[in-house]
């Protein structure tokens, strides 16, 4: 999707054109959804959420790339600057995770480490459970399309003491690929500055516990069937294309509101991961 290019008029040149001509740029708050352009780059793409003062977009290829909130932006041709939307007010006291909520406070700068996440569904169901908490201490999740170019993925980061990366993979068990990649980015020299970790599930799916989406089990899939459509069929859902698995995620992901909706194995995963990417800003935390 693009947006017109004549955005001073046709006739800046003019002398009889009017001075100040330039559309003048109008805050807007920011919507999951909305579609914006970058114009410095060209960068067109829809908003898929923010978090540390930078607003994520997703181009139609499936491309993410990350800008600062504020002014620069072009939406249906006139400029905005983008804004966070107001918070509601909210009485919890403990966050989707179970950490005790503290009161809203200035965004905190983002940390130079990082964690990534091996696929789309696993960064939404991080968001939702642990979002807060991260925005609470500035630690900024990323997901990756999947884990095979890990290993340059790793040494284009360059990891060191304060840029630490922890990756959350799928199907981290004995003799599985995402192990032996796993392994090849250990002997890589990176020493302590690298965590990868993951769970057993073939899918993040498997995270989520049976009863919460009011199921016995999570149906067994042959390997030679696609896990996602397999399931679907399993649990007499429709499954023709990514549109009902996308719809299939989306009503999963509603049914899960804290971490005990989740397996216990993967929170405590998801746990180290947050505090290995913090343990080197502790003092800055504070």
């Amino acid at each position: 999707m693009g947006f017109t290019n004549d955005r001073y008029g046709r006739d800046v040149l003019d002398p009889k054109a009017q001075r100040n001509r330039r559309p003048q740029t109008k805050d807007v708050p920011m919507q999951l959804g909305m579609v914006v352009e970058d114009p410095s780059s060209g960068f067109v793409g829809e908003i898929m959420g923010w978090e540390n003062g930078l607003v994520i977009l997703e181009d139609r290829k499936g491309k993410r790339r990350s800008f600062p909130v504020g002014p620069g932006f072009w939406l249906e041709g006139k400029p905005v600057a983008l804004r966070i939307p107001p918070r509601t007010g909210s009485t919890k006291r403990y966050t989707a995770s179970g950490a005790r909520a503290t009161p809203d406070g200035p965004a905190k700068v983002a940390l130079p480490s990082r964690i990534y996440v091996e696929g789309r569904h696993d960064a939404e169901l991080v968001e939702k459970i642990w979002g807060g908490d991260l925005r609470h201490v500035g630690a900024v999740v990323e997901y990756l399309g999947g884990i095979d170019d890990l290993v340059a993925i790793v040494a284009e980061f360059q990891p060191e003491p304060g840029r630490r990366l922890g990756v959350l993979v799928d199907h981290l068990v004995t003799g599985s690929k995402e192990t032996r990649i796993a392994e090849q980015v250990a002997r890589g020299g990176y020493g302590d500055v690298v965590q990868i970790t993951g769970h057993r599930f073939i899918d993040i799916w498997q995270a989520i516990k049976p009863e919460t989406i009011g199921i016995k089990a999570w149906p067994k899939v042959p390997r030679d069937v696609d896990f996602k459509k397999g399931t679907l069929t399993a649990l007499g859902l429709p499954h023709k294309d990514q549109t009902d698995i996308a719809h299939a995620w989306q009503w999963m992901l509603s049914k899960v509101r804290t971490f005990r909706d989740l397996d216990p194995d993967f929170n405590r995963e998801m746990e180290k991961l947050i505090d290995f990417v913090t343990q080197d800003h502790l003092d800055e935390l504070g």
